[in-house]
């Protein structure tokens, strides 16, 4: 989750400030997929009235919605069961990887069939605005699991000491060149490997680490402070070029 940085200036350091009262609001991205137009408005009604929810399409069958899920990148579906030709639980078999999906419909007698294929939720026809915001509370609940679990995953191997070592990203501090090596220097101690900054530096992804200097790479997330020269990076302080100063700024606000 986005939180927005806040830089205040203090002893010749821009201090940066967790402001979650002011922290953009997260928006799944959804799709409405539904025979009935007259369902489809009032769902889209919904949609557009919800904070958490952005509506990038609607389609009136199940075809049109495949050929759609293969343009955008969507993490919710609602989606009605009871369509001609393809139903809702066909196009779900379909999928190879489908997002979130909250069923809709008005037989209760597909509740069972519905967490068979691992719903979000399941809404009866007609929807009330309280059974709505629930589902989408819990599929917002669902997406933030997903997503912090894919982060806390995110590692890579490096070879140190002549054996291949896993380095979790998050755990990394910064990067230091040390000639024809580099030292990861992390919160479980330091790694020195055999490579080049610029050969490591494409290993990292680009919105969590920045190169500041020739000789140094920073985690984003650990930067505590920064000025014109120098940058703190838990509790240690590490150069800045001075032409990295504004890329540095404008990465911290968008971490």
């Amino acid at each position: 989750m986005h939180h927005l940085l806040c830089l205040t200036k203090s002893s010749m350091y821009f201090d940066l400030e967790l402001i979650k009262c002011v922290s953009p609001i997260m928006k799944l991205k959804c799709i409405i997929v539904d025979d009935s137009s007259m369902q489809r408005t009032a769902i889209a009604r919904l949609v557009n009235n919800h904070p958490n929810l952005a509506l990038v399409a609607e389609y009136s069958n199940a075809i049109e919605a495949k050929n759609g899920l293969k343009n955008y990148d969507i993490d919710l579906i609602f989606l009605d069961v009871e369509m001609p030709i393809i139903n809702g639980f066909d196009l779900l078999e379909s999928l190879d990887n489908p997002p979130q999906v909250i069923l809709i419909t008005g037989n209760p007698d597909y509740a069972l069939k519905a967490f068979d294929y691992n719903v979000t939720d399941y809404l009866y026809k007609p929807i009330s605005l309280t059974r709505f915001d629930a589902s989408v509370k819990r599929a917002v609940a669902k997406y933030e699991q997903i997503n912090k679990l894919d982060e806390e995953e995110e590692y890579i191997f490096v070879k140190s000491n002549l054996r291949q070592r896993k380095v979790v990203l998050n755990e990394i501090n910064w990067v230091e060149a040390l000639g024809d090596y580099i030292k990861l220097v992390t919160t479980e101690g330091n790694v020195v490997i055999l490579s080049t900054m610029k050969s490591f530096e494409q290993k990292l992804p680009k919105d969590k680490f920045l190169r500041i200097h020739k000789s140094y790479i920073v985690n984003l997330e650990k930067v505590e402070k920064f000025n014109s020269k120098k940058v703190e990076v838990a509790g240690t302080s590490v150069p800045l070029s001075r032409n990295k100063r504004t890329e540095l700024a404008e990465a911290l606000y968008n971490v």
